[in-house]
């Protein structure tokens, strides 16, 4: 307002002006500049180097987990940080997104880790030649290895010897 009524002042105050309507708004100017500037701010804050660290080795170690996976388990570690952080940080190490980072299928990945820790047990019979007793063998296969570990053996099989076998060659 200030700045219009020294645009347009009356005739006889035209005449004694002491300072002209651009002063005013020069002065105007560096009164709302001084009030409303912030601190200069550079963006972000840093990203830890710790924490970079991090996000590098849950990115390598676990090739399925994308940004969003990795911001939340860092902070169920205690560190806040956004996904686009997350995915800047793996930029700049130029590691690529989740479903480039590995070549091999998820299919085959969850058989091959499933496998790796299935057991399967069995039972089979074997006939003497010389006593002409059926022989019952308990076994387990480890599937991921395909070893075999008998765990027992016995001529007449109950429900008592099946269900109460204590695991002994693990």
């Amino acid at each position: 307002m200030l700045a219009a009524l020294v645009l347009r002042p009356p005739v006889w105050l035209r005449k004694h002006r002491l300072v002209s309507p651009s002063t005013v708004l020069r002065w105007h100017r560096r009164l709302v500049a001084k009030k409303w500037t912030y601190p200069n701010r550079a963006g972000r804050p840093q990203v830890n180097d710790t924490v970079v660290a991090l996000i590098e080795r849950m990115a390598q170690e676990n090739t399925g987990w994308g940004y969003r996976r990795i911001q939340g388990e860092l902070l169920k570690l205690g560190h806040r940080i956004a996904a686009s952080t997350v995915r800047r940080v793996l930029k700049r190490l130029r590691i690529p997104p989740s479903p480039t980072r590995h070549t091999d299928t998820s299919w085959r990945r969850f058989l091959h880790a499933q496998a790796a820790s299935m057991l399967a047990c069995d039972f089979f019979h074997v006939d003497c030649a010389v006593t002409l007793k059926r022989v019952y063998v308990f076994f387990v296969m480890e599937v991921g290895t395909r070893y075999v570990h008998i765990l027992g053996t016995t001529t007449n099989p109950d429900g008592r010897w099946t269900t109460s076998r204590p695991v002994t060659s693990f």
